[in-house]
């Protein structure tokens, strides 16, 4: 068989094959025959967040920050195949009973449209809170936060099927930066009857939904937390943990460390809030990241050159792990990044990074089967080895689908 694809001892895992056998309207097979094969996505999921999209999406380019946004959205789809949407329910429902649904419909279209596949974030949070909730009985913000979880869930169902259930419960009740309703409601029912209502809640709106338990505390409370969640047997479909490196890349060793400690729950791990600095690291000694206030935190070419060798060693690591199955970059652009920080793969003025070419090159060439001609055997076939994901193979001006799997599989190419 004529056989093509990508390999990389690292990344073999992340690979499979498939057999593509050509042949005519009678079924008849079809040696010598071109047959052009192409990868159109990756099953894995290269995402960032959507966020500088949703004006865009709306009809209001100015709302991006650059002076071409066509151009920083083709740079976005180009290699990100998830989007992250903001659900934060203080800025979704500000007013009671008015939510933002139908600008964050249109964004999650504009997205899909695109091919890219979208997650909320997040359902359950204790920051980012509607001021209408506060001064209500503890039973009504249940019952609010449950009608909410519902609405947004089922509104969204089949355009938005993926969610951070619940966010960074380890200290959702006995959080003390600002008042707000959910932690209240935390403390009173615990931290697990917490996450059980917000999975259960979820999960009976959309069945199909990829839940998620997100959280930054990514020390041993965390873990015992997954075991008491998991032991009470509360679903979770994914483990998602936020790596925000403002303060210097923590390094392949602690980061696959930190990965192997929660591997061993068996669920797919998903790194859902990533960011590397492309200025000045932020001091090592403050230990809440929003504690540094700073008028300008500028890019630098030094910075940049570190940053894009930081993000090829943590994405050539992570995708190197079998348990890892997305990786969320926390900004596409440096207007507007949380924290003002330079922690974007774009800068401010729409042009790339070399960390944004540096991603470019794993995931669209490295990790990628560009459009190549095969030609079949004597039996009519070829074989395609690369990573798993979507392809198409085009012959005599017939295309045919197929999806490359962790098993080997069979295509017929009918032409």
């Amino acid at each position: 068989m004529v056989q093509h694809g990508v390999q990389h001892a690292a990344v073999a895992h992340r690979t499979g094959e498939t057999v593509l056998t050509v042949v005519d309207h009678e079924g008849e097979l079809l040696p010598g025959v071109e047959v052009t094969v192409e990868q159109t996505r990756h099953a894995f999921g290269f995402g960032n967040i959507g966020f500088d999209f949703v004006g865009l999406a709306n009809g209001d380019a100015a709302a991006i920050g650059t002076a071409d946004p066509e151009h920083l959205a083709d740079l976005y789809t180009d290699v990100f195949n998830t989007a992250t949407l903001p659900f934060y329910w203080g800025r979704f429902e500000p007013e009671r009973g008015r939510p933002d649904t139908a600008r964050l419909h249109r964004a999650a279209e504009w997205f899909r449209d695109r091919g890219v596949a979208l997650k909320g974030h997040p359902l359950v949070w204790h920051t980012v809170q509607p001021e209408w909730l506060l001064g209500l009985p503890l039973e009504e913000v249940e019952q609010l936060q449950r009608e909410r979880i519902r609405r947004e869930v089922g509104g969204f169902a089949g355009l938005v099927d993926t969610w951070d259930a619940i966010n960074e419960v380890v200290i959702m009740p006995v959080f003390e930066n600002g008042d707000n309703a959910i932690t209240p409601l935390a403390r009173a029912k615990g931290r697990i009857p917490t996450i059980r209502m917000a999975f259960e809640e979820a999960r009976a709106t959309n069945p199909h939904a990829t839940l998620l338990l997100n959280d930054f505390d990514l020390s041993s409370a965390y873990e015992c937390l997954i075991e008491g969640v998991l032991e009470a047997g509360v679903q979770i479909d994914a483990i998602g943990l936020q790596t925000h490196m403002h303060q210097g890349y923590w390094g392949e060793d602690t980061m696959l460390a930190m990965v192997d400690r929660f591997a061993r729950y068996g669920l797919p791990l998903h790194l859902t809030e990533t960011s590397l600095v492309s200025g000045d690291l932020m001091p090592a000694h403050i230990v809440d990241l929003n504690d540094h206030q700073v008028d300008s935190w500028p890019s630098t070419p030094e910075g940049e050159a570190r940053q894009a060798d930081e993000v090829e060693r943590h994405y050539r690591s992570l995708v190197g792990h079998p348990a890892v199955e997305a990786i969320t970059y926390w900004g596409i652009t440096d207007a507007g990044a949380w924290l003002g920080a330079p922690i974007g793969l774009v800068r401010a003025d729409g042009t790339p990074k070399p960390s944004y070419d540096a991603l470019r090159r794993l995931a669209k060439e490295e990790w990628w089967v560009g459009p190549t001609a095969l030609r079949t055997d004597e039996r009519g076939q070829v074989r395609v080895r690369g990573f798993r994901g979507d392809y198409r193979a085009e012959a005599r001006g017939a295309t045919t689908p197929f999806t490359v799997t962790d098993e080997e599989t069979a295509v017929q190419v009918r032409v």
